[in-house]
């Protein structure tokens, strides 16, 4: 199997991944707004090959859950594609330039920052359309709903990414779809930075606890 059909075979089986994860991993947290995991398929794919390749995943995913499980349609599918890449091409094409540890780190902290900010933008901007709520009410929710839940969806994908990373490398090269030298960055498993994603999964949840209270 050569290097081409490598990458279609890991792109696809990463697509394959992020629309389950959509489907199963969907939890609901604050009005209408729902947290699934596919960005952290997305970053990771982001991560390996690149930000044109985390684009592709995000939109081809987008598309498949357009036409299957979303109940917001084209506006829905345009949500879904920006919320991805803000967070995932940020991270990859930060951690491009600086392919090292920190360098991941600060993309996925980056990527994290970038989509917070892009979706109160389109928050305020399309949800009034697609939702039928009236702009008053969306401004009104921009900092007690929209901001934390996607403070806790930004912090939730770059936990996760971090510890999934590594082992999801590691099950590519068993696979034989990725060569050894393919990834110039260690990929050890690093204790702190698992101790970092714990304390980021840990304040997201008690910022979901503090926000049932609220709504």
């Amino acid at each position: 199997m050569n290097s081409k059909t490598k990458k279609l075979t890991t792109v696809g089986m990463l697509c394959a991944f992020a629309y389950v994860a959509t489907v199963i991993g969907r939890v609901p947290l604050v009005l209408f707004l729902k947290y699934d995991p596919k960005d952290i398929i997305i970053a990771i794919s982001g991560l390996i090959f690149g930000s044109l390749t985390s684009f592709s995943v995000a939109l081809i995913v987008s598309i498949i859950e357009m036409f299957t499980i979303s109940e917001n349609g084209i506006l829905g599918f345009l949500m879904n594609v920006i919320s991805s890449c803000s967070f995932a091409c940020t991270a990859a094409f930060i951690y491009k330039k600086k392919r090292k540890l920190s360098g991941a780190i600060v993309g996925l902290f980056c990527g994290w920052g970038c989509m917070v900010l892009v979706m109160l933008l389109w928050n305020y901007l399309i949800t009034p359309i697609y939702m039928g709520y009236p702009r008053e009410v969306v401004v009104e929710l921009l900092i007690p709903a929209f901001l934390p839940f996607n403070l806790i969806k930004g912090g939730l994908n770059v936990a996760m990414t971090m510890i999934l990373y590594k082992p999801v490398i590691t099950a590519l090269r068993h696979a034989h779809l990725m060569e050894t030298n393919q990834i110039k960055s260690k990929t050890k498993l690093n204790i702190g930075l698992v101790l970092i994603a714990l304390l980021i999964i840990t304040t997201c949840i008690l910022l979901i606890l503090s926000m049932k209270h609220v709504f």
